[in-house]
């Protein structure tokens, strides 16, 4: 009851918005509903989480299609995502009350955000596939509205053309999947598509099919290029939502069908899922490296991190199809404690991206520096937020990251020689990605807030107020807590997915807490506790030392010069002068990199020119023709390749 009146507020809210979208103060009034709504959701996640014996929760409603009710379910998986799902949700919700003002139209925003909210919600309380279908359309045209927020800007209307595309293929491909799982008697609930076994050519079709649609929405690679365009273009709470939360719906729906509603799903998928979510995980980084605009860089790494979670599925596949139940399990914790991790800490980058957006009006990296002077607090918080996304100690994105890996060291078990090959290889893919991403986010966060301001407006900036404040200093709260202390969290997820892989791990082994040893206390383990309290000691007692037995004598001394005593803001190190080294190494092969230097002839002081070019061969190869064609527009399928240049460039 309580889930029902949440979503039908969220639903009420509307037309609420889109009738008084003039009347001044609705926009923030909107977004407090919503972060009531999400609290509300959140709430009843963890009641049912919590509850003994976990018993699930359906309902069944006299609508839907002629012959058939609908059906909803609220189970342990699904209560899981509706946690991650609101959490994500409330925090955009309250940054959207002090950030709505800054847009340069709220009213085109404001009213689709519920909506958004909504039709996230419902898809993960679906219990058949029509009301699933119809929630995924509501996800999905609600956030194409709001990537059209701003349509005055061509490159957004060009997003939004490429979104919607790529929207409609993933409905087809997931239609078709529910339509090979139905068979001929016709039931679309979900209960009857787990009784309902299917031929080995209908069961590959599904699944194929269930990974093409899911992965289009969730940014695999190579159905990825759309994700980079749109989610930038909307607003910085909403792309906090498309990056950190609707991709977690889609990687649900993935597990939904591999893991429930597909019984026998066989241990190829989840190698080709391994391969998929490491190729995913280096090509995502290695565009976020080379990228200049803030926000499409935040969402080519959520591609990586997808790919990251996508290992973590493929080897649950793999070990489930073996017999290895206890193996599923902590592979699956491992790819759920990412999608948690990945939710907090990109959601915490989005919104500081939004706040310098409106200190600044910028968001490009060249445009940027000197930002921690002024903005302390966002600084300080996206510190937290790169050094998460960093996979750094204590910090919670390190602890999933570790798991991943502790997994699959395990992936040899499985008795075939591909699996054999294929866990080290993976395992030195994602170790490459994890690199490249700690260099990536000591990039923006040297570049953004260290230095000198590049420009008059970074100089100008000013901090953002404590509606805008509030839910980043929450997020990177949680960044903290849940990298201290993962045993809690691992073992509570171990628990919640017990019925879809059979068994439950005890994720502290025998060392009890706080030390996370998934597989056995001579095989890994670490604490994240014992980490962060050893730190604080550390950092405790060097005060202590400095401050007893330091002297208390102030010196004063000139401050670096980096070599030059020139007052010239462009000297400085750059963004790209910082990715220079990765793009010779990794570039010219991967993307098809070229660059020219103009040079101004002897004795002529003119200005030299440098080009650089880059180009996405998937872009070009798989996206330029399909859009060109579906859209049947000749500015899309000439120029978008040119126009894909410059957001890689």
């Amino acid at each position: 009851m309580v889930i029902a009146a949440a979503l039908g507020a969220l639903l009420a809210l509307f037309p609420l918005a889109a009738i008084f979208s003039r009347r001044p103060g609705v926009h923030a009034a909107v977004h407090a509903a919503c972060l009531l709504a999400c609290l509300t959701l959140l709430a009843a996640g963890l009641a049912h989480l919590s509850a003994p014996g976990g018993a699930d929760q359906t309902l069944i409603l006299p609508i839907g299609l002629p012959w058939m009710s609908a059906h909803f379910r609220l189970d342990s998986l699904s209560a899981l995502f509706v946690v991650l799902i609101n959490l994500g949700g409330a925090a955009a919700s309250a940054y959207g009350i002090g950030y709505a003002s800054h847009l340069p139209s709220p009213k085109r925003a404001t009213p689709f955000v519920p909506l958004f909210l909504f039709g996230m919600n419902m898809v993960l309380l679906s219990d058949d596939a029509f009301v699933f279908l119809v929630s995924w359309e509501f996800m999905s045209l609600a956030s194409w509205a709001l990537v059209l927020a701003d349509y005055t800007r061509a490159e957004n209307r060009r997003a939004g053309a490429v979104y919607i595309v790529m929207a409609v293929f993933g409905t087809f491909c997931l239609l078709s999947c529910f339509g090979t799982m139905v068979g001929p008697e016709g039931d679309y609930s979900f209960a009857a598509m787990r009784a309902h076994p299917l031929a080995p050519t209908a069961a590959f079709l599904c699944v194929l099919l269930a990974v093409a649609g899911t992965g289009s929405k969730a940014g695999m690679v190579p159905l990825h290029a759309w994700l980079p365009l749109a989610h930038p273009a909307a607003p910085s709470h909403v792309s906090a939502l498309m990056s950190g939360v609707m991709t977690k719906v889609a990687l649900y729906a993935m597990i939904r069908i591999l893991l429930d509603l597909r019984a026998g799903v066989p241990w190829q998928w989840g190698a080709a899922l391994m391969v998929l979510g490491a190729v995913t995980a280096v090509l995502g980084i290695l565009y976020a490296v080379l990228e200049d605009d803030l926000k499409t860089l935040l969402a080519y790494s959520t591609v990586e991190n997808v790919g990251v979670a996508l290992i973590g599925i493929g080897l649950a596949v793999a070990f489930r199809d073996n017999g290895e139940a206890r193996l599923a399990t902590v592979a699956l914790v491992a790819a759920l404690y990412h999608m948690f991790n990945h939710s907090i800490f990109k959601s915490l980058l989005f919104l500081g991206t939004g706040a310098v957006l409106s200190a600044t009006g910028e968001r490009r990296l060249s445009a940027l520096g000197g930002l921690l002077n002024r903005m302390p607090w966002t600084g300080a918080l996206m510190l937290i937020g790169a050094a998460s996304i960093s996979a750094l100690p204590p910090f919670n994105g390190f602890v999933s990251e570790w798991l991943t890996f502790q997994i699959l060291l395990k992936g040899p078990s499985v008795p075939h020689w591909a699996m054999k090959f294929e866990a080290p290889v993976v395992g030195a893919l994602l170790a490459l990605a994890a690199a490249l991403a700690a260099a990536c986010f000591v990039r923006v966060f040297g570049v953004a807030f260290l230095g000198r301001p590049r420009t008059a407006e970074a100089a100008a900036a000013t901090e953002v107020g404590w509606w805008m404040r509030a839910p980043m200093l929450v997020l990177g709260g949680l960044c903290v807590i849940l990298g201290a202390v993962p045993v809690s969290l691992s073992q509570a997820l171990s628990v919640a997915l017990a019925p879809l892989t059979g068994a439950t791990v005890v994720m502290s082994a025998d060392l009890g807490w706080p030390w996370l040893s998934p597989a056995g206390a001579f095989r890994g383990s670490y604490s994240g506790t014992v980490l962060a309290l050893a730190g604080l000691a550390l950092f405790g007692i060097t005060i202590l030392l400095v401050h007893r037995f330091g002297t208390t004598r102030t010196r004063r001394a000139p401050a670096w010069d980096c070599g030059h005593a020139e007052d010239i803001v462009n000297a400085q190190y750059s963004g790209q002068s910082f990715s220079e080294p990765l793009a010779r190494v990794f570039a010219s092969t991967i993307f098809g990199a070229s660059e020219t230097v103009e040079m101004p002839e002897p004795g002529d002081m003119g200005t030299a020119t440098h080009t650089a070019r880059k180009t996405d061969p998937i872009w070009v190869g798989l996206y330029q023709s399909m859009v060109g064609w579906s859209i049947g527009s000749p500015i899309m399928s000439t120029s978008c390749s040119s126009c894909r240049c410059a957001a890689i460039c």
